[in-house]
C-alpha cells in the first residue's frame, strides 16, 4: 500500500527532476514543442528510480530501470512525433546523472593528495567512484536498450 507521504515524496522528486531535464533540453536546442516530453520523460525516470529505491532496489540498478524506461517512452514518442529518439530521452537523462557520488569521490581524492593516504579516505574514493562510474554504465545501457531491442536487423538468440 503507498502511503500519502511516500506518494508526496514523489510527487515532489518528480516535479524538481522536471527543472534540469528542461534546462538541459534548451541547451541542447531541443525544439520547443518537445521540451514538455522532455519535462515528462526526466520526472518519469527519475521518479522511477526514487520508487526503485523506496522498495529497495540499490542505486544503480534502480537507475538502469529507470533509464530503460526513459529510452523506451522516447522511442515511442520518436515514432509518434517522427523526431529522433534521443530528442526526448537525453535531456530526460541528466537528472539522473550522479554528480553528488563523482564529486565525493574528487573531494576524497583530492584530500589523499593533501592529507596523504589513509585507509578511509581511499574506501571513500573507491565507494563513491565506483558508484558513480556505475550509474553511469547504467544510463548509458539503458539509454541503448530500445536500440539493442527493437533495431536489431538478427534475432537475439
Amino acid at each position: 500500500m503507498l502511503s500519502f507521504s511516500f506518494l508526496l515524496a514523489l510527487l515532489n522528486d518528480m516535479f524538481f527532476a522536471m527543472i534540469p531535464a528542461v534546462g538541459f533540453a534548451l541547451v541542447f536546442n531541443v525544439p520547443p514543442k518537445a521540451l514538455k516530453y522532455c519535462a515528462i520523460g526526466g520526472a518519469l525516470g527519475h521518479g522511477c528510480r526514487f520508487a526503485l529505491m523506496h522498495w529497495g532496489v540499490s542505486i544503480e540498478w534502480a537507475t538502469l530501470g529507470a533509464a530503460t524506461l526513459v529510452g523506451m517512452i522516447g522511442v515511442h514518442w520518436s515514432h509518434r512525433f517522427l523526431a529522433h529518439p534521443k530528442v526526448f530521452t537525453v535531456a530526460a537523462m541528466i537528472p539522473m546523472v550522479p554528480g553528488v557520488f563523482a564529486f565525493k569521490a574528487m573531494i576524497a581524492l583530492v584530500e589523499i593528495n593533501h592529507r596523504g593516504f589513509t585507509p578511509e579516505l581511499w574506501a571513500m574514493l573507491m565507494d563513491n567512484l565506483l558508484k558513480a562510474v556505475f550509474i553511469i554504465a547504467s544510463l548509458a545501457i539503458g539509454l541503448a536498450m530500445p536500440g539493442l531491442l527493437f533495431y536489431r536487423r538478427r534475432s537475439v538468440v
